[in-house]
């Protein structure tokens, strides 16, 4: 079966729950921990005596593991999701070794990222850009001035003549002399 990421985290423990309670794969002090951290988040997901219930020493720890797991499922999905977080807390590489973490990681990475897409397409960056609109600006600026037409220059210095505040007036006044200096050559 496949794990998709919007998949409830009851079903994840449902599924889960053999990997946990097999093999001693949990020891007495991470359940309690467990337990005891269910038993003091907010709000609280295990009352005082249902915590009591589950740290009960004279019960196996198979036993209290999977009565716990069992009843955070009757209670809903904010009580398992609270469970794998005190899990993830507690033992982590225990929760990294879930079969549920491992397919949801498998079918994370098969997806596409499409983040990561837009930046492969486009990753050359501002620079390369900023360069080839400059080549390509001074190019034309160039042969627009170049022209030995006079009618180009004289659009030229209207153009030039209304557009301070495109360039500064510094520029401005440079450009209209070079083209004074070229319409009388």
């Amino acid at each position: 079966m496949l794990y998709r990421s919007h998949q409830s985290y009851c079903h994840r423990l449902q599924h889960d729950m053999y990997f946990l309670t097999s093999n001693s794969r949990l020891n007495e002090q991470v359940v309690d921990k467990i337990i005891l951290q269910l038993n003091r988040v907010y709000p609280q997901i295990l009352t005082n005596t249902e915590a009591e219930k589950f740290r009960n020493p004279k019960a196996s720890l198979h036993t209290r593991l999977s009565d716990l797991i069992k009843h955070l499922q009757k209670r809903g999905e904010r009580h398992c999701q609270e469970f794998y977080r005190a899990l993830q807390i507690n033992a982590e590489q225990l929760y990294n070794d879930l079969p549920s973490r491992k397919i949801l990681k498998t079918t994370d990475s098969a997806e596409i990222d499409t983040d990561k897409e837009k930046c492969m397409l486009n990753d050359r960056g501002p620079v390369f850009f900023l360069a080839c609109f400059s080549a390509a600006a001074g190019f034309a600026l160039f042969w627009y001035c170049c022209n030995s037409d006079a009618k180009v220059i004289g659009r030229s210095r209207r153009i030039l003549g209304f557009s301070p505040i495109i360039i500064g007036r510094h520029v401005r006044n440079i450009c209209m002399l070079y083209l004074e200096d070229i319409s009388r050559n």
